[in-house]
């Protein structure tokens, strides 16, 4: 008879998701699905708001990532007030993003997906979190610590606040860069390229422990999708969109991000609230691709900073044959590249003289009815699509999330894993860990969601086809 495992709250995301996992008459896993469960309804209470409020506005999506949606939403602006930003404020919002992608990527690495790999899958569910590694593994703890410290400060430095900081404004910043506070960043950022670099080291030689979860961890065949500059380098803020397939063929280069619909398409399905993005040419469901850094790394061809690019050999080094690295367990890897590349860029930029110019906004109003601002959030690409009517209120908004791009390489991870460990209906810790894990290397940001410290409430059942319980087990 076939039953039915529900994982509810999936844990150490940011938001409210669950997991279904249908089993067959053998008790094998037949399908599973990755539900999330909220509704936030952000483009719909965004209309008739002026589109200068939007940074602002968009950036309370998400209390971990906001400084993503104030650069995507303020180049959104931009397009609406037809203007081009000093040059200077394009180098200071890539600072402030480059200190953003750091702490998230410590966030992910060392909070969330490093008490799987330092604890093991099968360990006591109140000892494996970061509270865990901190008692086990002190000074890697404090390193992860203070490498997300040391990205929080400097947003802070630059505009005031750690979370939802004021500075990205439509048209630019809104104050310069003194000397005073290059001073305070550069000694922070230079010990943070050191503790990413000593992460990276230590991290290439524990790999090989995980063979098995890199074999199954959403391993399969897909397309990715990211922003690279005209060259083709590692690109965050600005140019291109670039989609390759499975084996590396790029299938389109120098998409400007105006035209992002030429080749993305949204879908719905009726047991998730977060839309199923698709590569257009292909159709839905057939066009699965990848975002994020994982995809990032796969779809530029070279970072263009020396340390990271000396990583990024290594990185495509793990896939034997010439194509993409597909194992999403290698998100982990490629994020802590890509921190090693956004602090040596902000290094690179932070020595610049012109750093400190006080030509950093540009003034208008809206002299367009369309603004399309798109860049490389921690997750991946995000896009925000505005329309205002000829009183500069919004009419419209698109907001196409990181994460919402991966739903459907998710929803393919979650049953890939559910296949491989769960077997003959059996619920077991280790198994239903490594479900949520596969969710977890792709760091979702679902909402700017609550946390508790402590309990973490997890009620599993596994019923057969009429609802009969079969067997639970509550964790919390």
């Amino acid at each position: 008879m076939s039953r039915t495992i529900e994982i509810d709250p999936v844990t150490r995301i940011e938001g409210h998701a669950r997991i279904t996992i249908k089993l067959d008459d053998g008790g094998n896993v037949d399908d599973a699905l990755f539900h999330v469960t909220q509704f936030r309804g952000f483009e719909k209470f965004c209309e008739g708001r002026p589109f200068p409020e939007m940074p602002s506005l968009t950036a309370r999506t998400c209390g971990i990532c906001p400084v993503s949606h104030l650069m995507a939403s303020s180049k959104a602006c931009d397009k609406i007030m037809a203007v081009d930003i000093p040059p200077v404020a394009k180098k200071l919002r890539r600072i402030m993003n480059f200190a953003q992608l750091t702490q998230s990527h410590a966030l992910s690495f060392f909070h969330l997906s490093s008490p799987d790999m330092l604890l093991g899958w099968d360990c006591d569910p109140a000892k494996r979190n970061v509270f865990g590694v901190i008692v086990e593994f002190p000074d890697l703890a404090k390193m992860g610590i203070r490498l997300r410290q040391i990205g929080q400060s400097i947003i802070a430095i630059l505009g005031n606040k750690r979370v939802h900081p004021a500075w990205m404004v439509p048209g630019g910043v809104n104050a310069p860069l003194t000397e005073e506070k290059r001073s305070q960043i550069l000694p922070m950022a230079e010990e943070a390229l050191e503790l990413a670099l000593k992460t990276f080291e230590w991290y290439k030689g524990q790999t090989s422990n995980f063979a098995e979860e890199i074999e199954h961890f959403a391993n399969f065949p897909s397309m990715y999708m990211g922003l690279v500059t005209e060259d083709g380098e590692l690109e965050h803020y600005d140019g291109f969109l670039r989609v390759i397939d499975h084996a590396g063929k790029i299938l389109h280069d120098k998409v400007p991000t105006d035209n992002y619909k030429d080749i993305v398409g949204e879908a719905v399905e009726d047991f998730s609230y977060m839309k199923f993005p698709y590569y257009k040419p292909m159709g839905y469901p057939q066009g699965m691709y990848r975002v994020g850094p994982l995809a990032r790394l796969n779809v530029c061809d070279k970072c263009g900073t020396p340390k990271a690019d000396a990583a990024l050999a290594e990185f495509r080094a793990l896939q034997n044959n010439s194509g993409p690295v597909t194992s999403s367990f290698h998100y982990h890897y490629a994020r802590l590249i890509e921190i090693i590349f956004a602090l040596e860029k902000m290094l690179e930029l932070l020595r610049h003289d012109d750093i400190l110019s006080d030509h950093v906004r540009a003034r208008a109003r809206g002299n367009r009815s369309r603004g399309i601002g798109i860049a490389e959030a921690p997750r991946g690409t995000l896009i925000h699509d505005y329309e205002v009517d000829e009183h500069c209120q919004m009419t419209k908004a698109n907001l196409i999330i990181a994460t919402g791009h991966n739903n459907l390489a998710m929803n393919a991870g979650v049953k890939q894993v559910a296949q491989h460990w769960i077997k003959d209906g059996k619920i077991e810790e280790h198994m239903l860990n490594r479900v949520e894990a596969v969710i977890r290397c792709y760091d979702p940001c679902l909402s700017c969601a609550t946390h508790a410290m402590g309990k973490m409430p997890l009620h599993i059942q596994l019923t057969d086809a009429s609802g009969k319980v079969i067997d639970e087990m509550t964790r919390g």
